[in-house]
């Protein structure tokens, strides 16, 4: 019978994976922003073409999909795929950034502005931000692993589940709080750290309780 991959085998392979797919996003919003002309963190969503916008929502689709798929497929059971794919969207997001300053020049700091996502509206924030985000899904991702590895179920109460929505809820709305046409000239960091606080935070005092069980 084959030997599974024990967590930290795991998450070296999910950050191999997120390291090679972020430099492919980084490529491609490259040769996006030298398109566009885009410069620094001047982010003028009506100057985007229309097809070109099209393309980019499908293609922030499809990575997702890819995202998603490698979660499941490197995860055994529910908790663990999901925290497979946090992982591997986090290591993502980070190097992502980090290919970008390498090659591009931008951003120059972690107050950069950036177009996060454009799905369902267009998210805007800090690059600290979703750098912050994306080091809480590694961790929780590992964790997770970890649970897994050690053949302990993790189930979810209904206020597990309120709590970490609210805490989501809060997260995504300092990011979409914007005119959706520019970088606004203001972020929304008390929000976005209530959010972020809350979500991390609650996650780790259940973990916390869940192993002295």
């Amino acid at each position: 019978m084959r030997r599974k991959l024990s967590a930290l085998q795991k998450l070296l392979w999910l950050t191999l994976f997120g390291v090679g797919f972020a430099m492919v996003e980084a490529a491609v919003v490259i040769y996006l922003r030298q398109l566009l002309q885009v410069q620094g963190s001047n982010i003028n969503l009506s100057g985007i073409p229309p097809e070109i916008f099209t393309v980019e929502i499908v293609r922030e689709f499809t990575t997702l999909i890819m995202l998603i798929s490698v979660g499941v497929l490197a995860g055994s059971r529910p908790m663990g795929r999901f925290g497979s794919f946090i992982i591997a969207f986090g290591v993502w997001d980070i190097f992502y950034y980090v290919f970008l300053s390498f090659f591009h020049g931008w951003p120059r700091s972690f107050l950069d502005w950036d177009l996060l996502f454009l799905i369902p509206v267009p998210w805007m924030a800090p690059v600290l931000a979703p750098v912050l985000v994306s080091c809480g899904l590694i961790f929780s991702g590992y964790w997770l692993l970890i649970r897994e590895q050690q053949k302990k179920r993790i189930v979810g109460s209904l206020s597990d589940w309120i709590i970490e929505a609210i805490a989501t809820v809060l997260i995504l709305y300092s990011f979409t709080n914007n005119n959706g046409v520019s970088t606004p000239e203001v972020f929304s960091w008390i929000i976005f750290l209530a959010g972020f606080s809350l979500g991390l935070g609650y996650f780790i005092w259940r973990m916390m309780r869940l192993s002295v069980k």
